[in-house]
């Protein structure tokens, strides 16, 4: 398999375009410890000729662009976008699919809720004629077609912002956020750009576990607290922390996990900065920190 990051920020991107944060104010002043990066998604295939994708960025026009093996080819309207799977409705998930919408033929799967608002408003300019929607149940494998198997299985979470209500319950397991298992038959991989909370089954899920991508948004809980730009803790988002007692470096680090990469990173994170003390701190423990352009062969 070939796992292309297509986008490696959280949503907003970073710099995100109305920051001026201590991390965003490095990348606006084209500081070399920095790069930029558009917000997540993956790329994954078994042939380099059809592509599935993991989330739809809503930078995914620039991605696309940057990345040649997702140019047409061979003829006149053509993509090797061949199949899209969505993990949740986040905007930063979702929005990408608009820039799909010119006729093409696809496959878009999803859990019920999250298909439901890709049919909902401005997305219903997906043409069914041309895009099947595919529903997914938890726990249970998916033959994508194109020799590739997903998994998708609940994990801590929450509805996305725009549909929150009064009361807002984070950290259920439901179908509103997933996290999926990718395989070719032979070899697997881990995706997991969302999730509020390590309990017991993500941790047995993820042991032993040849390749993990994982929900790297933060590096403490209170960082867009402590910076004076939200009222939120990274929890109340939908997102578990990196450090602390509670956090992914912590929790996950007795997993025997082969090799494990944060994605959906915010751009507040001083992980970004390449010579920070959190970053030393992150690689000390065996992660990395994806980029926009990363490839990854299992």
């Amino acid at each position: 398999m070939r796992i292309l990051v297509l986008g490696s920020a959280a949503g907003g991107g970073f710099p995100q375009w109305n920051c001026l944060c201590r991390v965003c104010e490095l990348a606006w002043r084209g500081d070399p410890r920095v790069k930029s990066r558009t917000q997540s998604s993956l790329a994954v295939s078994v042939d380099g000729e059809r592509w599935l994708l993991l989330n739809a960025s809503p930078d995914l026009r620039q991605q696309i662009i940057t990345t040649p093996d997702l140019h047409p080819r061979g003829a006149l309207r053509q993509s090797p976008i061949s199949a899209v799977f969505i993990t949740n409705a986040d905007v930063d998930h979702l929005a990408g699919l608009l820039t799909l919408r010119e006729s093409q033929s696809f496959t878009l799967f999803g859990s019920a809720a999250t298909l439901a608002q890709s049919e909902k408003g401005i997305f219903a300019v997906l043409n069914p004629r041309f895009v099947e929607r595919r529903i997914v149940s938890l726990d249970e494998s998916t033959d994508t077609g194109l020799g590739l198997f997903v998994t998708p299985f609940a994990v801590p979470g929450k509805v996305a912002l725009y549909l929150e209500g009064k009361d807002v319950a984070v950290g259920a397991e439901t179908e509103t956020t997933i996290g999926l298992r990718v395989s070719d038959g032979e070899k697997s991989f881990f995706y997991v750009p969302g999730c509020a909370a390590i309990n017991d089954s993500v941790v047995s899920r993820l042991t032993r576990a040849a390749l993990v991508f994982f929900d790297g948004t933060t590096f403490t809980d209170s960082e867009m607290v402590d910076l004076g730009l939200s009222h939120k803790t990274a929890w109340r988002m939908g997102h578990v922390a990196m450090s602390g007692d509670k956090g992914s470096l912590k929790v996950l680090h007795a997993c025997e996990i082969g090799r494990k990469i944060y994605v959906h990173i915010n751009n507040t994170n001083p992980v970004l900065v390449e010579d920070s003390p959190e970053r030393a701190e992150v690689a000390r423990l065996g992660w990395e920190i994806a980029f926009d352009g990363m490839e990854v062969i299992l």
